[in-house]
């Protein structure tokens, strides 16, 4: 590939992020509907009835999904915290049960009803190797475009994002920011990968300066640093790549302006961790063989999300052919192959 057509398709890929990550000129029920209306991707057959890759909405798969927290500020007593105001007098308040659940990191948060999720502070031992863990239970694979988090407190100095595949399996790192990504996690300072290594966890120390004091955001694009994102339809280990039932959020070190170690309570009470929002930018992984998904109660109560699978596919992401219908083996549907499963005769 010459340099000028590279240069070009970066452009063309930072054009791509721009229009996910834009705030979209929707009214409030439109944007936070889970389901946009009036597409076409959706439609699995054509107009002729021919079998077509289709793919469900995209949509924030973490609106209104409760977040697990290892530790909330108020949980168990009444605890004061400080802000930083970035002058030397603080405004301090008391953080009481119910004020800053976790609840508060997926709802619908606006201007006239801001709400956040906070930790208890470093005077309560909320401080490196102590981590606080966030948990989000999708409770289905997603394909995961990007994972944004606005904080309402200073970034931290050092946090990670992990990926669980399935249920059962282990939690995989995805993403670590950190000003001392070497010390911290063991990873160089890197922003994208090189081709054939498409899969590796990077680290940045973008992001992990204490400044802003609030309203600091965090986007992690699943996609974003990776050169074969540009032939992905025929990249399987990046197709499982951006792929997760559940996500976890761990922070790991707060960020400071060192006055920590003169040990004053209103200080250490001034760094916490909270979180405005969490945002998950994804699409119901059906692997081409359906256009939406719906809730499904199985055998045991629980209600999950399911791929309405097309294409005479079956299972919970359409990942096999139904009975009888085995004529060609099973495959994931692309632009240009819908890897419809045919009838055995």
């Amino acid at each position: 590939m010459t340099r000028g057509r590279h240069k070009k398709m970066l452009m063309l890929f930072a054009i791509c992020l721009v229009t996910v990550f834009a705030e979209p000129e929707s009214s409030p029920d439109e944007l936070y509907s889970r389901f946009p209306k009036n597409r076409d991707e959706d439609k699995c057959y054509d107009d002729n009835g021919r079998p077509q890759r289709c793919i469900p909405p995209f949509e924030n798969a973490a609106f209104n999904v409760l977040m697990e927290a290892t530790n909330t500020c108020g949980q168990d007593r009444p605890t004061e915290f400080c802000k930083q105001t970035g002058v030397q007098k603080k405004s301090c308040e008391i953080c009481r049960y119910g004020d800053h659940e976790a609840l508060f990191l997926t709802d619908h948060d606006n201007n006239d009803n801001a709400t956040s999720w906070q930790s208890e502070t470093m005077y309560e031992g909320i401080e490196y190797p102590n981590q606080v863990n966030l948990t989000l239970h999708l409770g289905k694979t997603f394909d995961i475009t990007y994972v944004r988090v606005l904080f309402e407190s200073p970034r931290p100095e050092s946090w990670g994002i992990y990926k669980r595949r399935n249920e059962k399996s282990s939690w995989e790192p995805y993403q670590f920011y950190s000003a001392t990504c070497r010390d911290t996690y063991d990873l160089p300072d890197l922003k994208e990968t090189v081709g054939g290594d498409d899969t590796r966890v990077l680290c940045t120390s973008d992001y992990s300066d204490i400044s802003p004091l609030t309203k600091g955001t965090v986007a992690f694009s699943t996609l974003e640093g990776r050169p074969s994102a540009y032939n992905f339809e025929a990249n399987p280990a990046l197709q499982e790549w951006v792929q997760a039932t559940d996500l976890r959020i761990t922070l790991d070190r707060l960020n400071t302006f060192g006055d920590e170690v003169f040990g004053d309570d209103h200080v250490l009470k001034s760094y916490y961790y909270a979180i405005a929002d969490v945002a998950v930018g994804a699409r119901c992984a059906c692997n081409g063989h359906a256009g939406e998904c719906v809730n499904s109660t199985s055998v045991d109560g629980k209600t999950r999300r399911v791929c309405r699978c097309e294409h005479n596919t079956a299972g919970p992401d359409c990942n096999e052919c139904l009975p009888f219908y085995n004529d060609a083996p099973w495959g994931r549907a692309t632009t240009k192959d819908a890897h419809e499963c045919k009838r055995m005769y």
